[in-house]
């Protein structure tokens, strides 16, 4: 399907109320986790687009597909074509009469650009519906019915003008907005790391943002790091990535050269590199959800090499590191939580968000070390429970916090 396929929607039209429910990033995603094939649907809603049927919500589901399968171009050209036509969405509801009403203000990013916030809403009974804030396309009127809305979108270069505009809306919304978005800058990895500077019980490397010739010209000259405040020992990845892409450690100033004939973005993050292995030489990554002030253990990776993440860490081959994943979550409260419950208390005041995840370890000094914290950090229960049992119980509780924030901002 190239995209231009969808225009106005000739037959498809929309339900009573004016909004599609697309099958959401949840349900997609889920299929693809599980190793589903997502064709047969691409192929049946490409027909409907074609025959001029396709609703703006299967539009929507194609947008997610196409980058799912690995053509994230055609995916948010797609939804460019989609959001021009309509920008409000219901999220399928597992509830007839839903106990609260959610409005998301999201951006036109890429599916992992919002916060996911369809797996933490999923089976909650409540009402979400996605607001996109699109620059030039006023909105929909009328709006949405709600009770609490909370801002999703990212702060990037591409969604800055729709956060900007999402921020002025959110001055002056009737209704409690979560997570004001004025907050979100500081994120950026060496905002970050300024932020939390001195923060009692916390660890974070010094990060400086550098430009592909700053760092060219370093390794040219054979000039040492003083004056960007790293030395090497250093990992670099570029502006904007995620999820280990573009990662790696140097150790000298041969090691730039090598980088960047392999990377060609014009902008990374250097942070100075701390060894957080353990007495036993493993590295052990945790992603923590902050809810309202209160941190919740999402996951633990166990690895031997430093650049982790929970895919490559083969946790679901390995009876062993799944075992001390399940104690880490059952003994959480009162063990990794109070231990740094400190730490913990700094980073939610200066961070001031309602809703963020961390990805961090332990220094050997016993600081909480924090790598990155983020509000679209992904939270959800989709593996496996006959191999990952202890999982769905400590996602449950996670999504009840969620859900009863909400709920009490929604009576504030």
């Amino acid at each position: 399907m190239q995209a231009g396929a969808l225009q106005a929607r000739a037959g498809g039209g929309s339900p009573p109320g004016g909004y599609d429910t697309p099958i959401g990033i949840a349900k997609l995603s889920k299929i693809a986790f599980d190793g589903g094939d997502l064709l047969p649907l691409w192929r049946q809603l490409t027909e409907k687009a074609t025959a001029g049927m396709a609703t703006a919500g299967d539009g929507l589901d194609l947008s997610v597909i196409a980058q799912l399968i690995g053509d994230p171009m055609l995916g948010l050209a797609i939804q460019a074509e989609v959001l021009a036509q309509q920008q409000v969405f219901k999220s399928p509801c597992a509830s007839a009469t839903p106990r609260l009403r959610v409005l998301a203000f999201a951006a036109a990013l890429d599916i992992g650009g919002n916060t996911p916030i369809e797996f933490l809403l999923e089976d909650s009974g409540i009402e979400l519906t996605t607001l996109y804030v699109v620059p030039g396309i006023p909105l929909p009127q009328p709006l949405p019915e709600h009770d609490v809305a909370i801002v999703v979108a990212s702060e990037t270069d591409e969604s800055r003008d729709a956060l900007l505009e999402i921020g002025r809306m959110a001055m002056n919304w009737p209704r409690p907005v979560l997570n004001a978005p004025g907050l979100f800058c500081n994120l950026e990895r060496d905002r970050l790391h300024r932020l939390l500077a001195g923060a009692t019980g916390i660890a974070i490397p010094v990060t400086e943002r550098v430009s592909r010739g700053a760092l060219s010209n370093i390794a040219e000259s054979g000039a040492d790091l003083a004056g960007i405040g790293v030395d090497f020992p250093l990992t670099i990845r570029p502006v904007g990535s995620h999820a280990g892409f573009g990662l790696d450690k140097l150790d000298n100033c041969d090691d730039i050269t090598r980088y960047l004939q392999d990377r060609p973005e014009p902008e990374f993050f250097i942070s100075q590199y701390i060894d957080y292995a353990c007495v036993d030489r493993l590295f052990r990554k945790y992603r923590i959800a902050i809810i309202d002030s209160r941190p919740f253990a999402v996951h633990m990776a166990i690895s031997e090499q430093w650049k982790i993440w929970y895919l490559n860490a083969d946790m679901r081959v390995d009876a062993g590191k799944r075992a001390e994943e399940a104690e880490f979550m059952r003994g959480f409260d009162d063990g990794f939580a109070t231990r740094h419950r400190v730490a913990f208390a700094e980073l939610s005041a200066r961070v001031g968000l309602d809703y963020f995840t961390i990805d961090c370890a332990e220094t050997r000094q016993g600081e909480l070390l924090i790598f990155e914290a983020d509000h679209t950090g992904i939270v959800h229960n989709m593996d496996p429970p006959d191999i990952f049992p202890y999982k769905p119980p400590q996602m449950r509780k996670i999504f009840d916090a969620f859900a009863a924030m909400l709920m009490d901002r929604a009576k504030s």
